[in-house]
């Protein structure tokens, strides 16, 4: 796949461009240009093109807009100590967007076609990435069935996109978040998408969003949809729980199931605990384990984890059974630590022993 530069024409002044950036949040603007291919089954991949960012134009008989054939990444580009831009763990994402790709019935994008596409559009919008540490660009590749006509069956045509936009914290670090335990919906099913990151899996957890909101709570927590017990993640992020303290702690999540999404953050996570000298852990981790965990003190810290929102700590979970606050619902110390850990590797302030990160300028 080649990639061809047709960028915008008229880009964003430095100054206009400096005070979206400085505005952070997440998803309010986006950088100039985009990527763009198409795929048929007829002829594959066509050349990928760097062009101005703008609206598609779309038919009204699409096949995504009928059957919601579409999947989705999230990674992110961070600002070096030498001024230099750095993409984290891009292929663990164009590997999780080729399983995604297989199980919703699109076509398989190459890992190498990802990651030279994500690489051209940072690279060419490199003064779009924060300076501030815990800031980042972030990339959103998605490809969705562009075929037009209402048969019910795999697209013949897909189209593959990237964005970006500058990003601040999802959340406030410094302040533990509040999650709703949801016993009336589910997220996933054995056999289901739970594994794929498509989007139609998000439309589905609105309503027990909108459940948690009414509840108090900033997120809601998914439990298995056989028996209604098992922890499996939290909104669009994975769980983690802390037993004990100190260097005797031990760090768990929830195990891959074939219903949870398996987040690139996770197993970062997963491996930086080890390196920090932790005892880790993936285990079925029920509703009764983690209110008994939290009430007796086995249970010390509890956060939450993805690319958006990095490492979140969670301060107290709600359900039906009422409140089960984590300590004494603050961020905990080893949240922090694994917090400010995966940060510093990502920035480059820490050594990166495993590879991780990716140098585009």
């Amino acid at each position: 796949m080649k990639i061809i530069l047709n960028p915008n024409p008229n880009p964003a002044s430095d100054a206009d461009r400096a005070a979206k950036v400085a505005q952070g949040g997440f998803g309010k603007h986006y950088t100039d240009n985009m990527v763009l291919a198409q795929w048929s089954e007829a002829s594959g991949w066509s050349d990928a093109e760097l062009k101005t960012y703008g609206p598609l134009s779309i038919d009204p008989a699409t096949s995504v807009l009928h059957y919601g054939q579409e999947i989705f990444e999230g990674l992110k580009a961070y600002i070096q100590p030498n001024g230099g831009v750095s993409l984290f763990r891009p292929e663990a994402n164009a590997e999780r967007f080729r399983r995604s790709a297989a199980r919703m019935a699109l076509p398989e994008l190459p890992m190498q076609d990802f990651v030279r596409t994500v690489e051209a559009l940072v690279n060419h919008e490199r003064a779009w990435v924060p300076k501030n540490f815990g800031e980042s660009l972030y990339i959103r590749p998605f490809m969705f069935a562009s075929e037009i006509g209402l048969g019910v069956r795999p697209s013949n045509q897909a189209t593959y996109i990237v964005i970006t936009t500058p990003a601040s914290a999802y959340f406030n670090p410094g302040k533990a978040v509040t999650v709703w335990i949801s016993t009336e919906y589910v997220r996933a099913a054995p056999g289901g998408t739970g594994e794929a990151k498509t989007g139609g899996n998000y439309a589905g957890s609105l309503l027990a969003q909108k459940q948690a909101a009414a509840e108090g709570c900033d997120q809601v927590v998914w439990l298995d949809a056989m028996e209604r017990k098992w922890v499996e993640e939290m909104g669009g992020m994975n769980l983690f729980f802390v037993k004990g303290a100190g260097q005797g702690a031990t760090v768990f999540t929830p195990k891959l199931t074939g219903t949870l999404l398996a987040g690139v953050t996770r197993s970062s996570v997963l491996q930086v605990a080890q390196d920090l000298g932790y005892k880790v852990e993936e285990v079925m981790i029920s509703v009764d384990d983690w209110h008994r965990g939290v009430n007796s003190g086995e249970i010390t810290e509890i956060f939450a984890c993805g690319t958006a929102a990095v490492v979140t700590p969670v301060g107290a979970a709600k359900s039906a059974q009422g409140t089960w606050p984590t300590g004494d619902g603050n961020p905990g110390p080893i949240t922090n630590q694994i917090r400010q850990t995966l940060l510093g590797i990502q920035h480059g302030t820490i050594e990166d022993k495993h590879g991780w990160n990716k140098r585009v300028s």
